[in-house]
């Protein structure tokens, strides 16, 4: 069963949202999605708990929704097959990738709709604001580890700054690849920024749009130094992951000892500048900390380390296929 063509010529959209465990900020969210100037044709919902939580957040929304929602259950815990099952539910010609505690405002669709067309794009990134609550610790509120990428409209932009959660990508391209997403990226995550490597490799023109800005609330439990060095350690291990891959250039012989090697001495330069910031304060010492964890991440994905960050609970490095 296919959809209706949209009024706008631009084809249909489907909006895929995997989910887990954050009911409140999904109604919020679909509530957006109700007040979009360009509404989705389709949303198609992707529970993550085996217990289907989020059933009941659905069939409320359902009857005040002015699309239908698909809704099933995925049960294994892995967030890349749970996207892939979106992405196998999804009926559009457009497929709009948002994550379940994400805000969008009116114009988010229609702006990114807008941009695929201007720039005769198969898809389109944009930014999404971390808003830092004010109850926050002081270093944090100092700090600007939540930053916002940020790139002119209609322009491409180098593979190892794509960002995540914010997108809008031709179906036909996403359904052609392998996956689509890597399930073997499943309890680590980094699955996102591999389909769009990939997309862009298999020939799909991606391009950005600064207008299609989405907002997130920073949770509590990521209020934290440990949180914050550790999403820099997996950071680090996705990005090294991907090179090895090709999926930013080519690889010979020779660029991964050199690799390494400005892992080791970027590693070895970020910590000593974080320990001795630290006197002066955490929000000075610990951007430079990040930096460290980040290079042992890259070096530690060539022993074959992975952080599983959507593990439950969360899991320890561990040897494993980088």
């Amino acid at each position: 069963m296919s959809l209706a063509v949209a009024g706008d010529g631009r084809g249909t959209v489907s909006v895929c949202l995997a989910t887990y465990h954050r009911n409140d900020q999904l109604a919020l969210l679909l509530a957006d999605l109700a007040a979009q100037t360009r509404p989705p044709d389709e949303v198609v919902v992707v529970d993550n708990d085996a217990a289907g939580s989020a059933e009941a957040t659905i069939n409320r929304c359902r009857a005040v929704m002015p699309f239908p929602i698909q809704y099933e259950v995925q049960p294994v815990q892995n967030i890349s097959r749970t996207r892939n099952r979106t992405v196998a539910l999804a009926r559009g010609d457009w497929l709009a990738i948002i994550d379940d505690d994400e805000r969008a405002p009116p114009h988010w669709l229609a702006e990114l709709l807008a941009t695929t067309q201007a720039a005769d794009a198969d898809g389109v990134l944009g930014p999404v604001h971390c808003i830092v609550p004010a109850e926050a610790p002081a270093w944090i509120r100092r700090g600007d580890f939540y930053a916002t990428r940020h790139h002119p409209t209609g322009q491409t932009f180098p593979l190892d700054r794509i960002s995540k959660g914010n997108a809008l990508l031709r179906a036909s391209r996403v359904k052609a690849l392998e996956g689509p997403y890597d399930e073997s990226l499943g309890l680590s995550g980094g699955e996102d920024g591999d389909l769009y490597c990939r997309f862009v490799n298999a020939g799909g023109k991606l391009v950005w749009c600064e207008e299609a800005l989405l907002s997130e609330p920073v949770e509590p439990s990521r209020l934290k130094a440990r949180w914050l060095l550790l999403r820099a350690l997996r950071g680090g291990q996705d990005y090294a992951r991907h090179w090895r891959s090709g999926h930013y250039q080519p690889v010979q012989m020779l660029d991964v000892p050199v690799f390494v090697l400005r892992a080791f001495a970027q590693w070895l330069l970020a910590l000593l500048l974080g320990v001795l910031l630290l006197p002066l304060g955490l929000h000075r010492a610990m951007p430079w900390l990040v930096k460290a964890a980040a290079n042992i991440g890259k070096l530690s994905a060539f022993w074959g380390a992975r952080y599983g960050e959507y593990a439950a609970p969360p899991a320890p490095l561990k040897g494993g296929k980088a």
